[in-house]
């Protein structure tokens, strides 16, 4: 026999104030997740750039007149595109260390203070991001 249960609508946006720190972790984490995914798509597609310039010569590519050298020096010139990486960063130390968070839960370690991990996680990730964005915005302006 089988119970029905009524989750009531998907569409209840009301629902999401219900969620407990463990259902944003897991929200968190696989958004990250899919972030990280198509970072790496998009990051090998700028760097696919490369190709063209390995045609080029050795005197081209050492005065950095090489296609990938004009590519990557344009986008790192770009103000967005610094805050970007500040954003990947973000994501990328969230994900490792939800994961690292996971891992230990997995082992049963933590197993009754997963809230306070996670929130932990969650205030170390802002700390490293905000420590880290005078590196990254170093030369845009």
């Amino acid at each position: 026999m089988s119970q029905s249960y009524d989750r009531g609508l998907v569409e209840d946006f009301g629902r999401w104030r219900e969620f407990s720190a463990g259902m944003w972790a897991w929200v968190f984490h696989k958004f990250t997740g899919w972030v990280l995914v198509g970072y790496l798509f998009t990051h090998i597609a700028v760097l696919s750039t490369a190709i063209s310039a390995a045609g080029q010569s050795q005197a081209t590519i050492a005065a950095n007149n090489d296609v990938y050298t004009t590519v990557i020096v344009t986008l790192e010139s770009l103000l967005v595109v610094r805050i970007l990486e500040v954003g990947l960063l973000a994501v990328a130390v969230f994900h490792i260390l939800n994961g690292c968070r996971l891992l230990l839960v997995d082992l049963g370690i933590g197993l009754d203070s997963q809230d306070k991990s996670f929130y932990a996680s969650l205030i170390l990730t802002g700390a490293i991001v905000v420590a880290s964005v005078p590196t990254f915005l170093a030369g845009v302006f």
